[in-house]
């Protein structure tokens, strides 16, 4: 019984380097392979015209490249583009495209928001993707190709590549923990996109056993921890990772102390303001806590409503009083106004509608 053929995208340079010889061929025809694949994003193998005759005849038997194709895109009035990729198990995954213009009208920073699931198992009850449940996990090459096929969008649309990734898509990127890593390394590498670690971010729910294995395994880039309530009751209302005690805010600070400690690094705390929820001066002080755990900044998120969650974006005049406290008690704080609310903008919302 013949085994199906192998995903040349889901592996790593060297995997393909061990994948070359496994097949009679040199090492060097791997890292031919990886220069095609992540560099060029080719995934025809008879254009890839290095390699020898005889071996790209036997590829299409041996492999395959697993690259999302996209499906639908919907471009909103400020800019924003939203991706939807169909991947090859038949689901969809989505990815944003984010400008941010400068006084001239030229993009002077555009960023990436990449998926690195299908759906959530984490069941947050303000978010889209948290309603689909989990699907699936993406392969390294799923997530990689998201971003390399927006950057060549972005130098097409805005003039200028991706200057920044965020894994803040659909899925918790700390659950798909190997393939999140081994897809930041090839945004990482010279061969492929080039991108600096300090322009990487992963977003996390606040994992703490997988915040401690980021510190110990070296990740380079940032993190940030969707916190969005400052207290144990109401966050764990809102977000069921709150409720064990393993990833309570209990073990969510222990783990966040040790992540900067080891790492040398602030953390970033993501802080939707929910309206009467969670948007109270007590509430602010109860977050200037939170971020005096250890080296960090908060970011507040201005919320986009999803129909039917129950959720409201807290108002101008609120918010600003949230600040207030918070910047008193010598907090370093940003605001993330909500993108592309003309089109499907919070996360999941198309990707939950195409797959019905």
């Amino acid at each position: 019984m013949s085994s199906s053929p192998q995903d040349l995208a889901a592996l790593s340079r060297a995997d393909l380097e061990a994948f070359a010889q496994s097949h009679g061929e040199p090492a060097f025809r791997g890292r031919q392979l990886f220069r095609w694949i992540f560099g060029r994003l080719e995934s025809d193998f008879e254009r890839m015209t290095d390699l020898p005759a005889a071996f790209r005849e036997r590829l299409p038997g041996l492999a395959r490249i697993g690259v999302p194709r996209e499906t639908q895109r919907q471009t909103a009035s400020d800019g924003t583009v939203k991706f939807l990729f169909g991947l090859g198990s038949g689901r969809h995954v989505e990815s944003v495209l984010i400008p941010d213009f400068d006084a001239t009208g030229a993009a002077g920073r555009v960023t990436v928001c990449v998926s690195s699931q299908v759906g959530c198992a984490m069941g947050c009850t303000f978010c889209a993707t948290g309603q689909m449940g989990f699907r699936q996990n993406l392969t390294a090459g799923e997530i990689y190709f998201q971003v390399a096929f927006l950057n060549r969008e972005s130098s097409t649309l805005f003039g200028r590549p991706v200057t920044n990734v965020v894994y803040m898509g659909m899925g918790e990127p700390l659950q798909n923990y190997d393939a999140v890593l081994q897809s930041v390394q090839l945004l990482m590498h010279e061969e492929a996109l080039g991108m600096a670690a300090r322009r990487i971010t992963v977003s996390t729910v606040g994992l703490a056993a997988r915040i401690r294995r980021l510190a110990d395994d070296g990740f380079a880039g940032n993190l940030a921890v969707s916190l969005h309530a400052p207290d144990q009751g109401k966050r764990s209302s809102i977000m069921p990772v709150n409720r064990g005690t393993r990833t309570d805010l209990d073990a969510l600070r222990d783990a966040i102390r040790h992540y900067t400690r080891t790492t040398g690094r602030i953390v970033t705390y993501e802080y939707c303001m929910f309206k009467g929820f969670n948007d109270s001066d007590e509430d602010a002080l109860r977050l200037a806590g939170v971020a005096g755990w250890a080296p960090s900044k908060v970011n507040l998120i201005m919320y986009n409503p999803v129909p039917g969650l129950g959720f409201e974006r807290s108002d101008e005049q609120r918010l600003n009083a949230f600040i207030g406290v918070l910047v008193d008690r010598e907090v370093r704080v940003t605001v993330r106004r909500s993108r592309g609310q003309d089109i499907d903008a919070a996360c999941g919302q198309l990707a939950t509608r195409e797959s019905g």
